[in-house]
């Protein structure tokens, strides 16, 4: 008794429960900020909730040991160790941030952890056995007010913490637990007593390893177990190995535990009913308590506010466990435990039941804080001193260590499990959360119109240019957001997006959808830009080498219709020389047939005068010698006379007998010989003549012809060289055009893109309200599950009959 005199039990408390407030505190300290983290460091949500899970292992891992080594060392020693140890890992946990390393923050929280794993149950060993029996209920209860306080608030603090620093110096939610740790250490090595056991069994070496393996194996198999998918990851690799470990390494554990001096777990505690169900019921606080984890970002989705912010609402559940926390101690005192363990189930109950059906179907502040309350009072009531007095009644005091570290180990399963499914749920959900915004995405992009499209389509078609694709049909594109991701889609979405979208939070999720909308149009519209670049192109090539054949023929034309041009004017030379040829034939025709008129019309009158002659001759020789000699003309009678012309009359009057007469006659017999040889040779060169004239003519009425048909040929060509002219000026403005268009599009699609990210930002209201919804689901099954579990709790409670009283 004169020791107690001289211990001061208000610093003592004070500094254990400053140590216990510092270890629950930095685990809800971390969640608001845990997205934060986890993308500054990048890392996925899976990876980013082992700065939790870790935490959880080691912490049970290490409570064991701790608890045995404060039997043997002191509490004080270990104490002051672990909260060294946990400041060391506190100060490492905020430098990783400047090392950008999640393995090296990973190492830094086991340290924490180990190091927290010696304050919680030293400290509640202290309250329950060296504290006056008057003052152990309201200090156990001060324990668990405190360690439910720190659990809740300390989400708050962390909203706090990054909203003095900014979320992007979230190193300062660890560093703020190393002033603490320094103070603790400082005060604790003057005001604590280093309460030890006496006994000095050996220490059970061998058991604590088994044991530290052991939990490590089920914690961590247990952890990577998907609810959902429950047989597959069973049978995974990084879940079965270790669970079966745990069931080979169980029996050498319960017989290296007997045959110890000091076993680091007391075998018995196992076949105890009531210690069984204490520890069950310790799981399920434990299960319940994790459900707190999720409570910020539920508000900050159910209110529609930032993140981080939802910390804020966590102090409602602070200060209504810090009230119901003593309280229950004060009542465990007079009532009993089970009483305030009912009690506090069944406001757990009520909290997540109204959380289920009311606050997540109509978010705001009043059903909010409602839920909160309810869940805060249950909380203040199941954690601390029930289930401590439920231990501390059930086993001696030099027991205490290790009885209370095997409750903090066995609350700490319940933590460790309850994690691994309540992430499934929002996991679940957020898988969800993608498929219901795509659905709210706009299907189609509407693209302006792109200049000469009418044009040009109506060209494509009158110019026979294939490979064009419908540019009047490209003010509209299709775009199917439902198959983003999926092996359907022609995009595949990076898991950056996905990750950011499913851990977008309701104030943030329509800049997520945002950016995988313009991460998508992105992706597609270079297709899109492309098939119309590769038809323009293709157009563009077809129009060249239209212009290209056009430009050969009408070349080809040219160099024909300059040999037209040479050839006319050859032929109208021809014809000239021609005509000329014909002028002179003809005129020497009319000569030749002015002689041959001449010399017919001579053999004519020759041949008169020789018939006459002929005549007058035949008469003379009729009458003979009878006629007197006397010129003929004179001798002739008048009959006679008459026929004959004046020219033969006077011939005649030099005409005296029938030889001279004879010899005018044969005269004029030779003379119309010779002019007959003469008019035939003339009438040969007449007829030759005419054969040449005709056959010029002929040939002058050929080339005239051809000169004709040249002439029209010639003209027919140059119509067509003009057509061909005005059909490539044409094709020439067509490819213009086409240029003019290819260059339009960039633009065009930026406009879109514009106008499609617009479109997507106006229905910011329904996206939030269908993330809101989905994301919902998960926060009711999560509820549920705490709800559930309280349940069961109260059903054990019922199994629980005996009123304990601790023997004096």
């Amino acid at each position: 008794m004169t020791k107690e005199k001289k211990l001061n039990f208000g610093l003592i408390l004070t500094v254990y429960l400053l140590g216990i407030f510092m270890g629950a505190v930095d685990t809800g300290i971390v969640t608001p900020a845990r997205t934060v983290i986890q993308d500054s460091l990048g890392v996925n949500a899976n990876t980013g909730i082992w700065m939790i899970t870790i935490y959880t292992l080691a912490y049970a891992a290490s409570i064991p040991v701790m608890g045995k080594l404060a039997d043997r060392m002191g509490r004080r020693t270990i104490y002051l160790l672990s909260i060294f140890l946990f400041g060391l890992g506190s100060l490492l946990c905020g430098l990783s941030h400047n090392m950008g390393s999640f393995t090296f923050l990973l190492i830094a929280r086991v340290i924490q952890a180990i190091g927290g794993g010696g304050i919680m149950p030293v400290a509640t060993a202290e309250f329950g056995t060296t504290f006056p029996e008057e003052k152990r209920g309201m200090a156990l209860g001060l324990v668990g007010g405190v360690y439910g306080v720190a659990n809740i608030i300390g989400a708050s603090i962390g909203s706090a913490v990054m909203d003095i620093f900014g979320t992007t110096r979230w190193e300062f939610i660890f560093f703020v637990n190393v002033p603490i740790a320094v103070f603790i250490l400082i005060a604790g090595f003057f005001a604590l007593p280093n309460t030890r056991e006496k006994a000095q069994s050996k220490i059970d070496g061998l058991g604590i390893g088994l044991l530290v393996i052991m939990v490590l194996c089920i914690m961590y198999g247990l952890k990577n177990i998907d609810f959902f998918n429950f047989t597959d990851t069973l049978t995974g690799t990084d879940v079965y190995p270790y669970l079966i470990a745990f069931c080979l390494l169980m029996p050498l554990f319960i017989f290296v535990e007997h045959r110890a001096e000091d076993p680091v777990m007391h075998l018995e505690y196992f076949r105890n009913k009531r210690i069984l169900i204490t520890l069950t019921v310790a799981v399920i606080t434990g299960i319940v308590l994790m459900g707190l984890v999720f409570v910020p970002q539920m508000c900050e989705n159910c209110m529609k506010i930032k993140t981080g912010d939802g910390g804020y609402f966590v102090i409602i559940l602070g200060i209504f466990a810090g009230i119901g926390a003593p309280l229950s101690g004060r009542m465990t005192d007079r009532r009993g435990p089970k009483m305030v363990l009912s009690l506090g189930f069944i406001a757990t109950i009520a909290g997540s039941l109204f959380l289920i059906f009311v606050t997540t179907v109509y978010p705001g502040w009043i059903t909010v804080i409602i839920s909160l309350v309810l869940i805060g009072t249950g909380i203040g009531f199941t954690m601390g001193a029930p289930l401590n007095y439920m231990m501390l009644w059930e086993v001696d005091l030099r027991e205490s260590n290790s009885a209370l570290a095997t409750l903090s180990l066995v609350r700490s399963l319940g933590t460790v499990i309850a994690p691994a499914i309540m992430v499934g749920f929002i996991a679940h959900a957020g898988a969800g959360v993608s498929g219901d915004l795509m659905k709210l995405m706009p299907t189609e992009i509407n693209v302006p119109k792109l200049p000469y499209a009418e044009e040009l389509n109506q060209a494509m078609k009158e110019q026979n240019i294939t490979g064009m694709p419908d540019l009047t049909a490209m003010t509209t594109v299709k775009i199917d957001m439902t198959s983003a991701g999926t092996k359907d889609s022609d995009v595949t979405i990076p898991d950056s997006l996905l990750n950011e979208l499913q851990n977008s939070d309701v104030t943030t999720v329509t800049d997520s959808a945002h950016n995988m909308a313009k991460y998508m149009f992105e992706e597609m519209s270079p297709k899109i830009t492309a098939k119309i670049y590769d038809g323009v192109d293709q157009g563009i090539d077809g129009v060249n080498t239209a212009i290209a054949k056009m430009d050969t023929a009408t070349a080809k034309m040219k160099k024909g219709q300059a040999g037209m041009t040479k050839g006319i004017s050859g032929m109208t030379q021809a014809l000239a020389k021609q005509d000329a040829a014909l002028t002179k034939m003809q005129k020497g025709r009319a000569g030749i047939q002015k002689g041959y008129a001449g010399v017919s019309s001579g053999i004519a009158a020759q041949r008169v005068l020789h018939d006459q002659l002929s005549t007058v001759y035949d008469y003379m020789e009729t009458v003979g010698p009878a006629m007197p000699p006397a010129p003929y003309a004179s001798r002739l009678p008048d009959s006679v006379k008459s026929g004959l012309s004046p020219a033969v009359v006077t011939m005649l009057e030099k005409v005296y007998s029938q030889q001279q007469l004879k010899g005018m006659i044969d005269g004029f017999a030779d003379n119309i010989t010779t002019l007959t040889t003469k008019v035939n040779k003339l009438k040969a060169s007449r007829d030759k003549l005419d054969k040449g004239i005709a056959s010029l003519t002929a040939a002058r009425a050929q080339v005239a012809a051809k000169r004709s048909k040249l002439i029209s040929q010639k003209a027919s060509m140059t119509a067509a060289i003009a057509k061909i002219n005005s059909g490539e000026k044409s094709t020439r403005e067509t490819l213009r055009q086409m240029k003019v268009l290819k260059a339009a599009v960039p633009g065009a699609f930026k406009t879109a893109e514009k106008n499609y990210l617009k479109d997507v930002d106006s229905r910011s209201a329904k996206i939030e309200s269908t993330f809101q919804k989905t994301l919902n689901i998960g926060f009711r099954q999560i509820y549920a599950m705490t709800a559930i579990s309280s349940a069961v709790g109260l059903l054990l409670l019922l199994l629980y009959r005996r009123k304990l009283r601790k023997d004096s």
